[in-house]
């Protein structure tokens, strides 16, 4: 039977103002936290895979790496068809750039021996879209990013990907790494009885040692990303209105206007 693994992470909700804490460099998470929604889209391709006998897939595992808090966004991903999910919960990995994040989410990875890891293309807050990648270099296997179209025939893919000029086709053999587009499907919305039974489903929680992960490889000390300052976009001036009173002058006016700025 085939095993699948969906990388998943928790971000702040989209309507809370994003900031860094000037005093560590990262991202201010104090606010309200949700599954990040680009996530949601691979546990979909992960259960139409599973729903439709295209891999005979016995169990779909939903992993993060995060905070005590980040619990429920594993909550959302199994009342959203995971059967079960592991959470690596430990401050050795706070502060983790992406190439240490992909290396711990390699090595729970390797305790899984799954046949394909499915995540999103980017998260909705850091917006790396490298996470992928670092995971499939760690662990040897073929990588694709921006993936809107899975088929399958026995043990290989045949992947439909967006490129700047338009769109690859690209055949990978598993065990695979694929980072899926937000285009690749629509996310069902869990039933209020999965909600109330995603409690019930088996939740693992690791730390760096239980998950044999080497603490240098992680957190501040193993990152080669290094911040340094931060600061407020300047403000905007305010737009010009011009009020119609005279429509022939007011044309006139938006004519100059473009004119002006050589956009006619």
């Amino acid at each position: 039977m085939t095993k699948i693994v969906v990388l998943v992470k928790e971000v702040p909700d989209a309507a809370v103002h994003k900031q860094v804490d000037s005093s560590t460099g990262r991202l201010d998470r104090s606010g309200e936290k949700t599954l990040n929604p680009f996530d949601t889209h691979a546990i979909e391709a992960a259960l139409q895979l599973k729903e439709s006998g295209a891999l005979p897939v016995d169990e779909v595992v939903a992993i993060t790496v995060g905070p005590a808090g980040a619990e429920k966004a594993l909550h959302k991903a199994v009342s959203l068809g995971a059967d079960r999910s592991i959470h690596l919960a430990d401050d050795a990995v706070a502060g983790s750039d992406v190439v240490a994040t992909g290396y711990a989410l390699a090595e729970l990875v390797k305790r899984e021996n799954p046949d394909l890891v499915l995540l999103g293309q980017q998260s909705d807050d850091g917006q790396s879209y490298a996470v992928g990648a670092v995971v499939a270099e760690n662990l040897g296997w073929p990588g694709l990013t921006q993936v809107i179209k899975l088929d399958v025939s026995g043990t290989e893919l045949t992947c439909e990907r967006q490129a700047e000029y338009g769109y690859d086709t690209v055949k990978v053999t598993l065990p695979a790494v694929i980072s899926v587009g937000d285009a690749i499907n629509e996310p069902r919305y869990p039933s209020l009885k999965a909600i109330m039974g995603a409690k019930k489903k088996p939740l693992e929680k690791l730390t760096v040692a239980d998950a044999g992960i080497d603490a240098s490889k992680v957190g501040a000390e193993g990152s080669q990303a290094v911040w340094q300052s931060a600061k407020q976009p300047p403000a905007k001036s305010a737009g010009e209105i011009i009020e119609d009173d005279d429509t022939a002058a007011t044309v006139e006016k938006i004519v100059n206007w473009l004119d002006e700025r050589k956009l006619i």
